[in-house]
């Protein structure tokens, strides 16, 4: 299912969701201009599980692709996809949650999102050997799947309209916002449980761990919506 737009029109510019847009796309042609001294600076498990990696690397480093792993991407469909789901969804709950907010929220969700997968892929390299530690974990999908988790609690009730293949041909429908999401998080659940010990391309358990953390996370980031005081009349009867 490709997502295409929702019917809940934003009350403020998404300065914060375009300006991620863009330095995605910065990055992605930095990438592809310096291919070799981009994937140095790529996220890996190691640099989390293994003491001899992380001292190697050196904190800065770790820390830097850490956060720097959420703005690259593995393609242009890659970064297609994901620039697509966050124009989507991202620009209501930066509505929501207000411009700082949203951005450490995108931030944090993306952190704990790669964590995730670190822990999945320690089950790996358990099952069938450590080089999937040293595997580069790339892509703002873990931080956009947080989106889709604060999205869901707060705008389910909302329709997105989205490309779905019916029988093999793509078909313009209008869907419930919280079955669009519903359905593809049992899609990376399944993905995930079914890609257990192997090395796959697409890191799922990132995206689960990021929905998960923004369904749990989003009611510390949107501020409490104030309620008008009751006004007051005084009643003369004569």
């Amino acid at each position: 299912m490709i997502p295409l737009r929702d019917n809940i029109r934003s009350l403020h510019r998404p300065v914060v969701n375009i300006a991620i847009i863009v330095a995605c796309g910065v990055v992605f042609i930095y990438q592809l201009a310096a291919p070799q001294a981009i994937q140095e600076l790529a996220f890996r498990p190691a640099y989390l599980l293994s003491p001899t990696v992380f001292t190697k690397a050196g904190a800065p480093l770790v820390l830097g692709s850490l956060v720097l792993s959420i703005f690259m991407h593995g393609g242009l469909l890659h970064i297609g996809g994901n620039m697509l789901f966050l124009w989507v969804f991202g620009d209501n709950v930066e509505d929501r949650m207000g411009h700082l907010r949203y951005v450490v929220f995108y931030l944090l969700c993306g952190i704990l999102a790669t964590g995730v997968h670190t822990l999945v892929a320690l089950l790996g390299a358990l099952l069938s050997g450590g080089e999937v530690l040293a595997i580069p974990v790339v892509g703002a999908s873990g931080a956009i799947a947080g989106v889709l988790g604060a999205y869901y609690a707060l705008f389910r009730g909302a329709q997105v309209q989205a490309l779905v293949p019916i029988f093999f041909i793509f078909t313009v429908v209008n869907l419930p916002a919280g079955l669009f999401i519903i359905i593809w998080f049992i899609m990376q659940l399944f993905s995930g449980v079914g890609s257990l010990g192997m090395s796959t391309g697409v890191a799922f358990w990132a995206h689960i761990g990021g929905f998960v953390a923004g369904l749990c996370l989003v009611r510390l980031f949107v501020p409490p919506r104030r309620r008008p005081r009751p006004r007051v009349t005084t009643l003369r009867i004569d």
